[in-house]
């Protein structure tokens, strides 16, 4: 019983190993955060999109040719 006690406590001290989410998750997230904000700061900007306006009034028919 000693033994085992002796190495849950030695193996419970040891620092870990960092994995792969311990060494770049942030840096991960904040590079998808930039490329997210860029696409559509891209979208949003550059793209003529008009937002919300209803073309009641602005579209006339035109007259129909027979």
């Amino acid at each position: 019983a000693r033994g085992i006690l002796h190495t849950a406590v030695r193996q419970a001290h040891r620092k870990h190993e960092l994995t792969f989410h311990d060494k770049y998750g942030t840096m991960v997230l904040l590079g998808g955060a930039a490329m997210f904000s860029a696409v559509w700061g891209y979208v949003l900007t550059q793209l003529k999109i008009e937002w919300g306006f209803s073309p009641v009034g602005r579209i006339t028919p035109r007259e129909w040719r027979e």
